[in-house]
């Protein structure tokens, strides 16, 4: 994975330190530079990790086009740079990047960009990508794609447990679409069906998918994989009862991120389980004092965690979602923890591995929005193109790239 530029006449360093004008198109010319063919080094924890790539008349308009600020090193400084990079002893490391990971959002047809954070920023650093759904999963579609986003789903099948909206127009086509769908495919319920697409996307996953998801996409896929035995949804939602074993039927062996976790049976609140930490109530909500901490790992021997902290800070202002902080406690040993609030028991961001695939789960909703509503706004990321969080979402969608491609069998 790690690899050293050879020395050549002009590079191109593109600095993701506060000297960048915009740091989330940085992450689409870099993804652009690959499409074309060329190589890019990722210069982690060398000023807020920094890309290097060849310099050439097409990359420097490409990034002069989008707005990003580059630095034309010859070919002694690169060298320079480079050694400094890997020098023994320092925490930085260079990683080339290769191949660009074809990416894919699961959300329905209908989603629009702002409704989903990983899409905006998808849009606004014009990575593409593809939109696929239920339908393309079950398909087999998949395994045409490197790099799967789930959008803030509900795997439960109790749609988004938004009861409180169940007169509102777009609540009722949503569930009617997707009652009819779980039909089409031969699924009584739709919590069944839903089930069926996240054993699809874990299967995905062990055979060396990468996978990334944010706010209730998060907990719900794990707590549906949980109950693939018993029934956690009420009344309410599916027309029958929560199976009265459901708590001594949960299977833990089958998720991939969490355990030992409870669902939320009350069909009136908007929390799935207590994996969730859950935002503080309105009165006490102060965003200036919400923050969770990058931890820092070693560039050289962990650099897949590196990759997906690079940020040109350390500290990232906190956002809350329907699923704003994982329960330390309740995820599993084997994951590994991003970033963590001060009381040290939020988790905010972690990465694990399953066979021969990787996800990585991000709480909240919205980096620069707060406390999101619906019907909200949409976030202009043109206002806050040096997010430090929006910078981890995207740092995702590279780090694939530094990887070998693997057989999916």
């Amino acid at each position: 994975m790690l690899a050293v530029r050879p020395a050549h006449g002009e590079d191109i360093l593109v600095p993701m330190d506060d000297r960048q004008t915009n740091h989330l198109k940085a992450y689409g010319a870099a993804f652009w530079a690959l499409e074309q063919g060329i190589d890019v080094d990722w210069l982690l924890n060398y000023r807020g990790g920094s890309f290097m790539a060849p310099a050439s008349p097409s990359i420097k308009q490409e990034l002069r086009v989008r707005g990003v600020s580059f630095e034309l090193l010859n070919g002694g400084t690169a060298s320079k740079v480079i050694s400094e990079v890997e020098a023994e002893g320092s925490n930085m490391s260079v990683v080339r990047l290769q191949k660009p990971p074809k990416i894919a959002v699961y959300a329905p047809d209908a989603t629009l960009p702002w409704d989903d954070a990983v899409l905006l920023a998808l849009t606004y650093a014009e990575v593409p990508h593809d939109m696929i759904y239920d339908a393309e999963v079950l398909d087999g579609k998949l395994s045409d794609y490197d790099w799967v986003h789930m959008h803030h789903e509900d795997f439960t099948g109790q749609f988004g447990k938004f009861l409180r909206y169940r007169n509102q127009s777009w609540y009722i086509k949503q569930q009617q679409e997707a009652e009819t769908l779980a039909r089409k495919h031969g699924f009584r319920k739709v919590s069944e069906l839903k089930l069926a697409v996240a054993e699809r996307i874990r299967g995905y996953v062990s055979q060396g998918g990468f996978l990334f998801s944010m706010c209730s996409g998060t907990d719900t896929f794990d707590i549906a994989l949980a109950a693939h035995q018993t029934d956690i949804v009420p009344r309410e939602y599916d027309g029958d009862p929560v199976d009265p074993d459901a708590i001594d039927k949960l299977d833990f062996s089958n998720t991939i991120a969490f355990e030992n976790f409870q669902p939320n049976f009350n069909p009136h609140e908007y929390e799935h389980s207590n994996i969730d930490v859950g935002p503080p109530p309105p009165q006490l909500r102060d965003p200036s004092l919400d923050y969770f901490t990058l931890f820092e790992f070693s560039a050289k021997w962990d650099p897949v965690p590196t990759m997906l902290t690079q940020n040109h800070v350390a500290t990232v202002k906190g956002f809350v979602g329907q699923t704003t902080a994982f329960k330390k406690s309740l995820v599993k040993d084997d994951v590994v923890i991003l970033a963590e609030a001060p009381n040290r028991d939020q988790v905010r961001y972690l990465h694990g591995t399953l066979g021969q695939g990787t996800f990585t789960f991000y709480a909240g909703h919205d980096p620069e929005d707060y406390q999101h509503f619906v019907g909200d706004p949409p976030t202009d990321l043109a206002l806050h193109k040096h997010s430090p969080g929006y910078r981890l979402i995207l740092n995702n969608i590279l780090f694939p790239a530094a990887k070998k491609k693997k057989q999916k069998t």
